[in-house]
């Protein structure tokens, strides 16, 4: 499966990462190791490596076939791969939702480039994955990714304490999350 997904006018469009993306991702998670740490789990030393991101991408390819999760790699118009945003955790039945989660390169923060990626996996979520609801949990001191949520129309639900062990100690999370209704009816206003 491949495709594009294009926001012009912000000058990004993701793309599911494939194999030959392994070295991109792997020198984007390297240039980005140290200024990421403080919002990450602790990684072994071999996750920083072609082999370990070649099998996360494989992985996710094969999530992608199951229906579990969609791993985009954040690309400049120019195909520099700058960041990755995935919806995963995919639940059916009654429940119909996934789990965001991103991350951008340091060096291109604040251009807006997360902001509009978050918009355009929203709007795949909803229309083409037909999910009622998409999630994301954040550090309460991520005040960027808090940002990026509550431009993209996402509402604080409350506090996970102790949610996901991050940077070796276990950390409480704002929760937030968007529903289709919430996120179709936005876009079709003037």
């Amino acid at each position: 499966m491949s495709f594009k997904l294009y926001n012009n006018a912000q000058g990004i469009y993701l793309a599911l990462l494939q194999k030959q993306d392994a070295n991109d991702l792997l020198q984007l998670r390297l240039r980005n190791r140290e200024q990421h740490q403080p919002y990450e789990p602790l990684r072994e030393a071999d996750y920083f490596t072609l082999e370990s991101q070649e099998l996360l991408i494989s992985q996710r390819m094969n999530d992608a076939d199951q229906d579990r999760a969609y791993m985009f790699g954040i690309f400049l118009l120019d195909g520099q791969l700058a960041g990755q945003i995935t919806i995963s955790n995919i639940v059916r039945g009654v429940a119909q939702y996934g789990d965001l989660g991103y991350f951008i390169d340091h060096t291109v923060q604040g251009k807006g480039y997360t902001t509009a990626a978050a918009r355009l996996i929203l709007d795949y979520s909803f229309r083409a994955l037909a999910l009622h609801r998409v999630q994301a949990a954040i550090l309460l001191h991520n005040d960027a990714s808090r940002r990026v949520l509550e431009k993209n129309g996402f509402q604080a639900e409350g506090i996970a304490r102790r949610y996901l062990k991050i940077n070796g100690e276990w950390q409480d999370h704002r929760t937030y999350a968007i529903l289709a209704d919430d996120f179709l009816a936005e876009k079709v206003q003037p």
